[in-house]
């Protein structure tokens, strides 16, 4: 697929998102470094702490079918505004995928792009557990 499709691949997994409360729908398209692809959506439920977003789905998938390496995530919202990932998805995809390209789109299609180490400096790790 190329930049502009995984763009519109990820606008268009949001109508499979279930925002039941907040109604902001997330899509996210991952990227491995053998261009598999997989997607998720944010899915809330009414134990909210148990809501989970789109980026998460998107690299838990990937990582329990045996994924270990990942060069980008595009990431689509219904806001208007370019809407990064939360401090947990953050977190969760700088353990997981590293220092990838993140492409952060707007509903209209506007993006952009950073690196997980901009959005996420000083990023906590298990190289910080001694045990790595």
């Amino acid at each position: 697929m190329t930049f502009y499709e995984l763009i519109n691949s990820a606008l268009k997994e949001r109508n499979s998102a279930k925002a039941f409360f907040s109604n902001f729908r997330v899509g996210a398209i991952l990227v491995t470094e053998n261009d598999k692809i997989y997607r998720g959506c944010n899915i809330e439920i009414s134990s909210f702490g148990l809501t989970i977003c789109a980026e998460r789905v998107a690299i838990f998938k990937a990582v329990s079918e045996g994924e270990q390496n990942f060069k980008s995530i595009f990431i689509a919202s219904d806001s208007e505004k370019i809407t990064s990932p939360c401090g947990a998805c953050r977190q969760v995809l700088w353990e997981l995928a590293g220092d990838i390209d993140v492409i952060m789109i707007n509903r209209k299609g506007e993006y952009q792009q950073a690196k997980m180490s901009a959005l996420l400096p000083l990023g906590f790790d298990k190289s910080y557990l001694g045990n790595s």
